[in-house]
Parts: C-alpha cells; sequence; structure tokens
C-alpha cells in the first residue's frame, strides 16, 4: 500500500456547519473503507490548511476516488500528496 497525505481547506459550507465535524469524519472514515483505504492519522490544524490526514491506499484510482466523494459533499477542497518513506526514496534514488 501507497502512503498519501490529503490537505483539506474548508468551504463556505464546511466551515457554516463545522459543529458537523465529528458526523463528517465518521462518513469519512466509512467512505476511505469502501475503496479499500486506511485511514491512519487525521488532525484539525492551523495554517494554510484547516485539517490535514494521512492515509495508506492500494493504488492512485482509489485515492482519486475517495477525495472526489469528499469533494462532493462540498464541505472540504483537498489536495493530495503521494509520500514516500526512506525505504521507498531509498529504493528510488539507487536507481538513478
Amino acid at each position: 500500500m501507497a502512503t498519501y497525505i490529503v490537505l483539506g481547506k474548508l468551504t463556505d459550507q464546511g466551515i457554516k456547519n463545522i459543529k458537523d465535524m465529528p458526523n463528517r469524519r465518521a462518513a469519512r472514515q466509512k467512505s476511505a473503507e469502501s475503496f479499500g483505504i486506511t485511514l491512519k492519522d487525521g488532525h484539525l490544524t492551523m495554517g494554510q490548511y484547516d485539517v490535514v490526514f494521512m492515509l495508506d491506499a492500494p493504488n492512485d484510482e482509489a485515492v482519486a476516488k475517495f477525495v472526489l466523494s469528499i469533494g462532493m459533499r462540498g464541505n472540504l477542497a483537498t489536495e493530495t500528496l503521494r509520500a514516500f518513506s526512506d525505504d521507498e526514496a531509498d529504493a528510488l534514488l539507487s536507481q538513478l
């Protein structure tokens, strides 16, 4: 499984309904599982992004479906990063 970092910004709708965040968190977990994704960690953050979560996924397509399903709800706009562990990075670098 590959690791991904999802950065999220609350939309106007998301901030208006911020008190629903615990329920949205539960829905996010269920959605992740439906795509074969393990949600490893999530944080409410300060700064450029409002939330950050890390996940393990079988492939890019599963992540794309997951973040699109989040966007469809209208509460969060996301940016997704593929994260390489030190071992994965070393394996890539050894092939250069």
